[in-house]
């Protein structure tokens, strides 16, 4: 039959329909439709696993104690108090009225007792069927899932759900182990591995179950079809011995082992595994602090060329040593910029004790052009002795010691203007107008 038509009006927020999209019936959804008709279990499981974790430990103890017990199929409120007299009363009180709200326990108003419910023996079962498997060895997970379908195919009811879960599973696992392989981490391919061996076993066992559910006429073509992927998945799981051993023979292979003490860095690594606090290990072994060094990308470009370049470098070592050549010949100039400096100061010496400058009078000038001091003279010979008046009278300098101090010490006084000056000179064509002048207060006595 169809659906009822959807209702135009507001939708409740709180209602089933308010999680789908517009258009959408939730009566359509098939996983719906088994959901809502196991509504009394679903409530089962709220009323249990509702809220805080310790209101649930509080239930399941108090109803487990109460189905515990085959003594009595009844219990009256005398016996309850009896049997849990170490909870509070407030609290037991709580429970009880939980679990009998949500038909757990059933009341009977004429005996006064209270009775455990067949869906609350139901759920408890399954309860401790999934808690004793998780108590089991079973890292592979799969022995609740395959016991439920052995149980399922034991009374005839085994599902296609029931089916696909524990292909899932084997899924999951195949998936799991492939990657462990792709890592090439020996400890992740040991622990993968002892973990195929338990699936594998759980495989063998599984074997005869689905060879039951193939062979039963009763079965319809989902459940055929569901065993026989879980057939294959099995077949899949079971060929990845060869994977396991060929990518641990490679390691094998691969192993460093430390000068000739026969450890390995597989001994060393599991041997600080054994360790839960490696910092304790330098305690008294070391004084300082270590100090950690970390790759920067710029070593890691120096490693890498190193690497790329090491074969090159082998091919010309062997070519041998290049040919000798002689140093090609270089000239200092120092020396004869020291020369040139010397003579300038000379000249300007000469100048500010009235000598000859460049071949004067006593009774000459006090002041001259600044081209009568700097030529006659090449072009950078003229620039250079330029680039040193500056100095003239300079206080920082002159302080100080060498050749420069002593030009700045000298009585001389350097003045210009912004404005230039043709010469006729074959080196240099115009000057910046300036004068040299003898500053007279800061001069030395004539003798």
């Amino acid at each position: 039959m169809a659906a009822d038509p959807l209702t135009t009006g507001p939708v409740d927020a709180d209602s089933l329909q308010s999680h789908f999209n517009a258009g959408i019936s939730a009566d359509e959804i098939e996983q719906v439709f088994h959901l809502k008709r196991a509504q009394p279990t679903l409530t089962a499981f709220t009323a249990l696993f509702h809220g805080g974790s310790d209101g649930v430990l509080i239930r399941l103890l108090v109803l487990r104690e109460l189905a515990a017990d085959t003594s009595t199929a009844a219990f009256s409120r005398a016996d309850i108090n009896l049997k849990l007299s170490y909870l509070v009363a407030e609290s037991l009180e709580t429970v009880l009225m939980r679990l009998r709200s949500h038909g757990l326990l059933a009341w009977d108003a004429q005996a006064s007792v209270y009775r455990v419910t067949p869906m609350a023996r139901n759920v408890l079962s399954a309860l401790d069927t999934l808690l004793s498997m998780g108590k089991a060895d079973d890292e592979a997970e799969m022995g609740f899932l395959l016991s439920q379908v052995a149980g399922a195919q034991a009374v005839g009811g085994v599902t296609v759900d029931q089916l696909k879960h524990l292909l899932g599973r084997l899924v999951d696992l195949t998936e799991e182990f492939r990657d462990a392989i792709a890592s090439g981490s020996e400890f992740k391919l040991r622990t993968s591995q002892a973990k195929w061996h338990m699936a594998c076993d759980w495989v063998e066992k599984g074997s005869l179950i689905l060879r039951a559910i193939t062979s039963d006429e009763r079965a319809d073509s989902a459940t055929h079809k569901a065993a026989q992927a879980i057939g294959r998945a099995q077949s899949a799981l079971l060929n990845m011995q060869g994977m396991f051993s060929r990518a641990l023979n490679q390691i094998e292979r691969q192993r460093v082992h430390l000068g000739q003490s026969g450890l390995s860095t597989t001994d060393v690594k599991r041997w600080l595994l054994a360790h839960e606090d490696l910092s304790q290990l330098a305690v008294g072994a070391i004084d300082r602090p270590v100090v950690p060094l970390f790759g920067t990308p710029a070593e890691m470009i120096d490693v890498a060329e190193t690497e790329l370049l090491a074969e090159r470098n082998a091919a010309v070592a062997q070519e041998g040593l290049p040919e000798g050549q002689d140093a090609p010949l270089t000239v200092n100039d120092a020396p004869a910029m020291q020369a040139e400096l010397d003579d300038w100061l000379a000249r300007l010496s000469d100048f500010a004790n009235l000598g000859n400058f460049p071949s004067f009078s006593e009774e000459g000038p006090k002041s001259i052009p600044i081209q009568d001091s700097l030529l006659p003279a090449s072009f950078a010979v003229a620039s250079y002795r330029a680039s040193l008046l500056p100095l003239l009278g300079d206080a920082s300098e002159a302080s100080l010691q060498g050749a420069t101090a002593q030009l700045a010490r000298l009585p001389i006084t350097f003045s210009a203007v912004d404005e230039m000056i043709q010469l006729n000179d074959p080196h240099v064509a115009a000057m910046s107008i300036a004068t040299l002048s003898l500053d007279l207060e800061s001069a030395p006595d004539d003798e």
